[in-house]
């Protein structure tokens, strides 16, 4: 489905999106005596299957004094975390992170909050947070949505639980014709990682919008099952 067909008729309020800039990060850690795999994904914000990927391991056994790059928070994220800091977190509220794309090769969180306004959302912007594809933001780079500065609900689906609780993310792009870039990917992990696990300590349940609503959305080549597999 459309975005601009299936926001219609929605009326919700939300601010214009604040950006933020997009830069992966990695950083290189020593193995200590009573580290684990599991425990070092924890602490850094990634998971064991990562860490296997990134330093080419064929199983779980790590030795002391072993060297392993480790995927940590991108900057962008460390910029979420610190724009969630300055606000009042109702943790309560929220028991669903809801991945979208959005139908269109072209756009950012600027343009779609026009489009929203235009298709009656009284304040605009749909989501909480989007993802830029190089177009008209850069690749990989979040744009934090007032849905999210001002703990509102979402306009992002048509089921009001999953509006009123649910997170929406948006992915610049069609993928039903093409596929999310790698720093989209970068950047929609590592968001997911943080609201997830970090603020929401893990009670939280990861949805797609075609999980939810009977659309296509978002696209039979976004990674369903790979982020099943990561998020649950």
């Amino acid at each position: 489905m459309n975005r601009r067909r299936f926001i219609a008729g929605l009326s919700t309020s939300v601010g214009l999106a604040s950006l933020v800039p997009a830069t992966a990060q990695a950083a290189t850690y020593v193995v200590k005596k009573g580290d684990t795999l599991s425990g070092i994904a924890k602490r850094s914000g990634t998971t064991v299957a990562e860490l296997k990927k990134t330093n080419r391991l064929k199983s779980d056994l790590i030795r002391v004094g072993q060297k392993l790059t480790v995927p940590t928070l991108s900057t962008q994220v460390e910029a979420v975390r610190k724009a969630t800091d300055k606000i009042k977190l109702n943790r309560s509220k929220w028991k669903y992170i809801v991945v979208h794309h959005s139908a269109t090769p072209h756009g950012n969180a600027k343009s779609y909050d026009r489009t929203d306004r235009r298709h009656g959302m009284e304040n605009g912007l749909a989501y909480h947070f989007v993802i830029g594809n190089g177009r008209d933001s850069k690749d990989g780079e979040i744009e934090i949505g007032s849905r999210w500065t001002k703990q509102l609900h979402g306009g992002h689906v048509s089921k009001w639980e999953y509006n009123n609780h649910g997170i929406g993310i948006c992915l610049v792009g069609n993928f039903e014709k093409d596929r999310p870039t790698r720093r989209q990917m970068d950047s929609l992990k590592a968001v997911v990682r943080y609201l997830g696990e970090d603020l929401l300590r893990g009670k939280y349940k990861f949805l797609v919008h075609k999980e939810i609503n009977a659309t296509l959305c978002p696209g039979r080549n976004f990674p369903t099952k790979e982020m099943h597999r990561l998020f649950g």
